[in-house]
């Protein structure tokens, strides 16, 4: 493969690889992935794609999973009730407009909102994979298009 091949694959995979961080997420990963040479869809997809990949596994496993961290350490305790809480204070925003109202979560590009807050609120009130994946889905490609094109239109102001 040629060096420009394998430095648009590395690209792809590290912005890949940025969108499945919380917190960070696709709105991290897309203007890296733009910083790092890959046009609107490349970055888009790649950081969408690996936004979605950690959901199911929250939706599915994180009561379990925090169950098993608080048994295993009192310390815990604490980073869990704070995430418990976040969950529940958007937990008002998925009551007032249901399914809708999980994909506006997500799909607003603000601190405290995206994915995994999606995710973990969606696990909390004890919402179906089949019913939140979807939602969140949509939040996040929305999401991904406000990103990239606040990028790419920062990206044309700033290099013309």
């Amino acid at each position: 493969m040629s060096g420009m091949g394998s430095e648009l694959i590395g690209n792809l995979v590290m912005t890949f690889f940025v969108s499945m961080l919380p917190v960070v997420e696709l709105r991290g990963a897309i203007p890296m992935g733009v910083a790092s040479g890959l046009g609107f869809w490349e970055s888009f997809a790649a950081a969408v794609a690996g936004n979605l990949v950690p959901i199911p596994f929250i939706i599915i496993f994180i009561r379990t999973i925090f169950e098993w961290l608080r048994d295993k350490n009192q310390k815990f305790d604490r980073l869990i009730n704070k995430f418990e809480n976040k969950a529940a204070e958007k937990k008002e925003l998925i009551d007032k407009y249901e399914w809708f109202g999980l994909v506006l979560l997500v799909a607003i590009p603000l601190p405290g909102t995206g994915a995994w807050t999606g995710a973990l609120v969606a696990a909390m009130m004890d919402m179906r994979l089949k019913r939140a994946f979807p939602a969140i889905a949509l939040g996040v490609c929305i999401a991904g298009f406000v990103v990239a094109y606040a990028t790419f239109g920062a990206k044309f102001l700033i290099f013309g």
